[in-house]
């Protein structure tokens, strides 16, 4: 199922049916480049693209602040406006994500807790972490070879909007959620909840988080992220 804007910006894809409720007792916020996967989709598509190197030039002008976000998205979308289905499943498949993703997700479930993932990066890649296990998939409205319009895309303010939406439906608060990220984009999370997880981030999220993760293993970053609730329970 796809419901586009539901909170105003993003798109989302779910793989339970809309607006029903879990018996679950915690529900794990991920973000994606930069957190489950190293570098970034965009890159990743690029590369399978072979225009990994215009891609560059603009992601590097773009991380001086000299366009803005949508100016990104208004240069790259063109160069990929001949991308297939089966090029997104190979840059997915082949991209270098940490270890044991798919372990993680396969433990959540097992728990019967809920996972999401938000990500800045196009809805048609990140969708594809349905498959591995993933509940929930966010991501910016972009369509290949066409431009986007700021509606179409996720600020740090929508993925905090987006998990607040969540934990009503599933009747939840803070302290039954833990966020995992690295960059600005996971900056309000951070600030918000009480049990966030930087993995191989920057500062300033770094400084906010309650355990911080180096290493190439999202399952233990994750496994950190367990103590965390653990000690929830026990107190």
């Amino acid at each position: 199922m796809i419901l586009s804007g539901r909170f105003g910006k993003p798109g989302t894809v779910l793989r339970a049916e809309a607006g029903a409720r879990f018996k679950m007792s915690c529900l794990h916020v991920f973000d994606m480049d930069g957190t489950l996967l190293k570098g970034s989709a965009c890159l990743e598509i690029s590369r399978t693209v072979g225009v990994l190197g215009e891609t560059l030039a603009i992601e590097d002008i773009w991380s001086r602040g000299e366009i803005s976000d949508n100016e990104f998205w208004v240069r790259c979308l063109p160069l990929w406006k001949d991308l297939t289905d089966e090029q997104i499943d190979q840059a997915f498949t082949t991209s270098p994500w940490l270890k044991g993703v798919q372990s993680v997700f396969d433990d959540i479930n097992s728990r019967e807790e809920k996972s999401v993932v938000i990500s800045q990066s196009p809805l048609f890649f990140v969708e594809r972490l349905l498959a591995w296990g993933a509940d929930f998939a966010y991501g910016a409205l972009v369509t290949p070879g066409n431009s986007a319009g700021a509606e179409q895309l996720l600020t740090s303010r929508d993925k905090l909007n987006i998990t607040d939406k969540l934990l009503s439906d599933l009747g939840l608060s803070y302290d039954n959620c833990i966020a995992y990220g690295d960059s600005m984009s996971d900056l309000e999370l951070f600030k918000s909840l009480p049990k966030t997880v930087a993995v191989n981030a920057r500062e300033p999220i770094r400084e906010l988080a309650r355990v911080c993760y180096e290493g190439t293993s999202m399952w233990n970053g994750y496994s950190a992220g367990r103590k965390l609730l653990e000690t929830r329970a026990d107190g």
